[in-house]
């Protein structure tokens, strides 16, 4: 039994120490209303694949994997980045941001229609942070909080809310993180 928690134990640090190394957007700190954090991010690339309510699957995911594992026009493999974005509304998509070393030009084209590349400008975000599972009943409370919250210190926003996940599907629930997020004007 001591041998077998040993072990189960260097997995989790493995694992740990995997995601860490884990590249994710650069951002600066702006402030904090409440919970909510105020942040600056630089310019990035996300490859982006649509998603509505009825189409949220493995398949989505798997769409953006088989890009960066070598599905494009190159063969080329592209580091993991985290963390995985998804908006659910009526364009919504699930999002790779793309390593910071490339530059639109540099990246391969995705081998499937459904993948695209796209530059995000520098922009703000509110972000609420929370862990767990992200189930859809949480996600919509946070969502509300981060909504009623930027509204109640008169933060107007832009566009729609998104998640983002920053762990693969095996981190157990209390070393998981997790953001609802909305770009806010400037």
């Amino acid at each position: 039994m001591k041998i077998y928690l040993s072990l189960l134990s260097l997995v989790f640090i493995g694992a740990a120490t995997m995601v860490q190394a884990i590249e994710e957007p650069a951002y600066i700190p702006l402030g904090q209303v409440g919970k909510i954090e105020l942040r600056e991010y630089a310019p990035s690339i996300q490859a982006r694949t649509p998603m509505t309510v009825e189409s949220r699957s493995s398949s989505t995911f798997q769409r953006l994997a088989n890009y960066i594992f070598g599905g494009n026009t190159r063969k080329q493999s592209i580091a993991m980045t985290a963390p995985v974005e998804t908006r659910m509304d009526a364009h919504g998509y699930m999002a790779f941001t793309m390593p910071s070393q490339y530059s639109l030009s540099d990246l391969p084209l995705p081998l499937n229609d459904n993948v695209s590349l796209h530059k995000l400008p520098a922009r703000r975000l509110a972000v609420l942070s929370f862990g767990g599972w992200a189930t859809d009943g949480k996600v919509k409370r946070k969502t509300q909080e981060l909504l009623d919250t930027l509204q109640a210190h008169g933060i107007e926003t832009l566009g729609p809310p998104s998640l983002n996940q920053y762990n693969p599907p095996w981190t157990p629930p209390w070393n998981r993180r997790n953001e609802v997020c909305v770009e806010i004007v400037n």
